[in-house]
């Protein structure tokens, strides 16, 4: 280890090497509350050149690398290895070049995805990925784990906002894949590799990014519906109506409307509860014509019975009013203790059916328990959130529980936050045997020592 940190120094600079008490606490564990690991080493490349120097030496040492970006996710993808180093990014950060003319912005992937917005936002274009964690969170980590967040309805995940990328293997190649044509069929789309794979085949460097641009108006509305189909036949209206301005339909339970009310001390936005609530954001030029979409749209429903209750926001004011129900997820931390959450997809058509069984298992298994769903259905993601305390504390039981029915249903055990550490036993739920043996080929063909990220998503 003395040569290859000697070595480290040599090629990186003796600041780009930390060590032991040196490496600060806050990289030595991510987000998902696993147990902090202090890696053999830090290190701060500046360049895709000392990141490539890096990998090489490290290689030809048989030590194992840990990417790391800003250190907010959820799965334990970027938590260090004892035996190994952990590669930051945090000093590669220069957004290179933001071409409006084009809507594209190449970026070096230690920036934060809340930088690239700004610098979107001030050519008057947007990024269409956006997320809580957008100050801190690096756009390596959040194309490393494909996130979602509140843009996806409208403009994808990382995946679909990504033209190309640069890349570092193990041993020390870069992929130049920073190819700005859509059309490019020239064999296999090697970026997409590269995207959700958590760190685990390669270092992603610099990518180039499309942008879009910025909606001028917004319109609001809360809506109450009698059940999941009917939220769903709603949806199915404003996407008919709106086409891609639709830009959320969050979907809220009875329960979480519940402690979310109760939590930030909120009023009941209706005269009487309902078993559902439906957040809609519309996104287009004029503001008057979106208010008229979300009339058009409403008047039938009402009619037909698929909403029973709404209202459209007449000012900021009330819409953010509207948001701060579905904000509530904020309040979980303080109000359970401490929260398991759960964050799944399913075929959209069953979700509702999910949810009800879920309820059911959960009700006839730990009769009391502080449950509550919500999601952002229209790109197929439900979340889940137990208070811990009411189950006993036995969230195993509730993780076989909650990831069996997943499977059941033909699911995804994760939607948004990545397999890392935490969801690896549960990953043969949502993948097939001949599915993983094709992932563990694509890993050993790019990494043969398994030194990238080794024991993430899978042994």
């Amino acid at each position: 280890m003395s040569a290859l940190l000697a070595a480290l120094r040599a090629a990186l600079g003796d600041d780009a090497v930390a060590t032991g008490e040196a490496i600060p606490a806050h990289r030595l564990t991510d987000w998902s509350g696993v147990p902090p690991v202090r890696p053999l080493a830090w290190l701060r490349p500046r360049s895709t050149e000392q990141v490539s120097a890096a990998l090489a030496l490290c290689t030809r040492h048989r030590v194992p690398v840990v990417p790391q970006g800003g250190m907010t996710g959820l799965a334990g993808a970027a938590q260090p290895l004892a035996h190994g180093v952990a590669l930051s990014l945090d000093r590669m950060q220069a957004i290179e070049q933001l071409d409006a003319a084009t809507r594209t912005l190449t970026v070096q992937a230690g920036a934060t995805v809340q930088s690239i917005q700004e610098a979107a936002s001030a050519r008057g274009l947007l990024f269409g990925v956006d997320f809580g964690a957008r100050g801190s969170a690096q756009v390596g980590g959040a194309l490393a784990t494909n996130a979602g967040g509140n843009g996806v309805l409208r403009f994808g995940m990382m995946r679909e906002q990504t033209l190309g990328l640069e890349v570092v293997l193990a041993d020390g190649s870069v992929l130049p894949m920073l190819r700005p044509m859509q059309k490019n069929n020239t064999g296999y789309d090697l970026k997409q590799f590269f995207i959700g794979a958590e760190g685990t085949l390669g270092v992603i460097t610099r990518a180039l990014l499309r942008l879009h641009p910025a909606p001028r108006a917004r319109a609001t509305m809360l809506a109450a519906v009698p059940d999941y189909d009917a939220a769903l036949a709603l949806l199915s209206r404003l996407q008919a109506r709106a086409g891609a301005g639709l830009a959320a339909f969050e979907l809220m339970w009875r329960d979480f409307v519940q402690a979310g009310l109760t939590w930030q001390k909120l009023r009941e936005p209706f005269d009487a509860p309902h078993p559902l609530l439906a957040l809609v954001d519309l996104d287009g030029p004029d503001a008057a014509q979106l208010q008229a979409a979300l009339e058009e749209v409403l008047a039938p429903a009402l009619a037909d019975g698929l909403v029973l209750d709404a209202a459209i926001a007449q000012s900021e004011a009330q819409a953010r009013a509207f948001w701060k129900i579905r904000e509530a997820t904020a309040e979980l931390p303080t109000n359970m203790h401490p929260p398991v959450n759960f964050d799944v997809s399913l075929p959209m058509a069953e979700i509702g059916r999910f949810a009800d069984a879920c309820r059911a298992a959960l009700d006839a298994r730990w009769p009391g328990h502080a449950s509550v769903f919500f999601g952002h259905i229209g790109d197929s993601n439900l979340h889940v959130s137990t208070d811990a305390s009411t189950i006993a504390g036995d969230v195993e039981g509730l993780e076989h529980l909650v990831y069996g029915l997943v499977g059941d249903f033909a699911g995804s055990v994760s939607a948004e936050h990545g397999i890392g550490l935490h969801k690896k036993p549960w990953l043969g739920r949502s993948r097939t045997p001949a599915e993983l043996a094709a992932m563990r080929a694509v890993k050993a063909a790019l990494d043969p020592l398994n030194l990238m990220n080794p024991g993430k998503i899978f042994d």
